[in-house]
This record gives structure tokens, sequence and C-alpha cells, in this order.
């Protein structure tokens, strides 16, 4: 070991433990801007429910959820993006969409599941494009 990897690791142990999801939120960030994606907003919240990513794929606006967790036990992270969190995020980005006047620009729904044991340092990131469709009433997203 290095001399920088050990006062890295001295100087981490000093550092409170970074929350798993603000963790994948991070690593999720890291990954879409080296496929391309512009990153405008990270954890935006209003009195609505809050959305993880908001970036610019090309001429799109994408809303995207980060899911990660420690394993599959309980089932791939995606699959916690159901019916109810697909409406409140749907609400949440028309919100945002009317604040930032940009309704008449595209938008869809992607989400990243992250998978990332206890035990590895990195993580297995799987990104869904276009994950779903705009749900509820008010529908603005082509």
């Amino acid at each position: 070991m290095s001399w920088l990897q050990k006062i890295r690791k001295v100087m981490q142990s000093w550092a409170a433990p970074v929350p798993l999801g603000l963790r994948g939120e991070r690593a999720a960030a890291r990954f879409l801007k080296r496929q391309g994606y512009i990153i405008v907003a990270q954890g935006e919240r209003d009195r609505i429910g809050e959305i993880d990513l908001v970036a610019v794929d090309g001429k799109t606006v994408v809303f995207i959820e980060v899911k990660t967790r420690t394993s599959h036990d309980r089932g791939h992270p995606a699959e916690a993006v159901d019916a109810e969190k697909q409406r409140r995020l749907t609400r949440v980005a028309l919100s945002y969409l009317r604040r930032h006047d940009l309704l008449e620009y595209n938008a869809r729904f992607d989400v990243v599941a992250i998978t990332w044991p206890t035990d590895q340092q990195r993580p297995t990131i799987e990104h869904f494009k276009n994950a779903f469709e705009a749900v509820g009433r008010g529908q603005m997203f082509s």
C-alpha cells in the first residue's frame, strides 16, 4: 500500500460514513456523465417530493430515479419503482418543468439500478432508459 493510500484510508476513517443511497446517487451521476448526460440537478426537492437526478440528454430533459441496494435478496433495485412511485415522480417532474419554464421540451423517466455489496468498492450499475411513461393527470411528456 502506497503512502497516499494509507493517508486516504486514515482520512476515510475520520469521516462519517456516506449513506448507501447517497453513494448510489453519486455513482449514478458519474456513470451518466460518462455516457454524455449533463447533470443539472441532484436531490431536487419541492413540496410534492424529490427527484434524485435531473439531466439533459441531447434535447431531452431526463428525470432519473436511482435505486441502490446491497443485494437482490428483496428483488431487483428497479422493482422498487412501482406504480405509486411513478405517479409521485410524474407529479414532481411536472412541477419541475413548470418552475423552470421547460414544458415545451421533451422529457422522459430513466431508472438507474445499483447493486453495491458491502464488501465491494465498486457497484454494478444498470441504466434503464425511458423506464416508464408519465402516469396520472396532467401528463406533459412525449
